[in-house]
């Protein structure tokens, strides 16, 4: 879908279906966007430190995950997976969810420098996304800087 959008709108885009640590590029990356990816990884503090060494310095990275508690159980799992389809049955598991505190570790571990954190919350009166400075309780999105 990215290829034929970027085709259609005369985009020079070069896309790559791999891994992280299967890329082998001269070049670094000025952004990252891992967006709803790092909840499905085998170990996530190895693939964090392998995006960090993608990432030119003061490269931004914007990494969106599902925070792991009883809420995002029954909205991430339940809701979106059981009772909308908007997903797959089995898509998550929620034991591979990670906090926003276990998120913001992996990160600093690895050599980030954190600088927003933001929510995404949905409305199930007005049917639709907003983005909470507050509520990360379900998905939500850490913008890190590798200095």
């Amino acid at each position: 879908v990215a290829s034929y959008h970027s085709k259609k709108n005369k985009l020079n885009i070069n896309y790559l279906c791999s891994s992280p640590e299967n890329i082998k590029l001269k070049k670094k990356f000025d952004v990252i966007l891992n967006m709803e990816v790092v909840e499905h990884v085998a170990n996530p503090a190895s693939y964090i430190e392998v995006c960090y060494s993608l990432l030119e310095d003061n490269g931004l990275m914007m990494c969106s995950t599902i925070n792991r508690n009883i809420k995002s159980y029954l909205n991430a799992i339940i809701g979106a997976e059981y009772i909308m389809k908007w997903l797959p049955k089995g898509t998550h598991d929620w034991n591979k969810f990670l906090s926003p505190d276990e998120l913001s570790d992996l990160l600093e571990k690895a050599g980030f420098r954190i600088v927003d954190k933001k929510g995404f919350v949905f409305s199930k009166i007005f049917w639709k996304w907003t983005i909470s400075a507050n509520d990360l309780s379900i998905n939500y999105v850490t913008s890190s800087i590798r200095p």
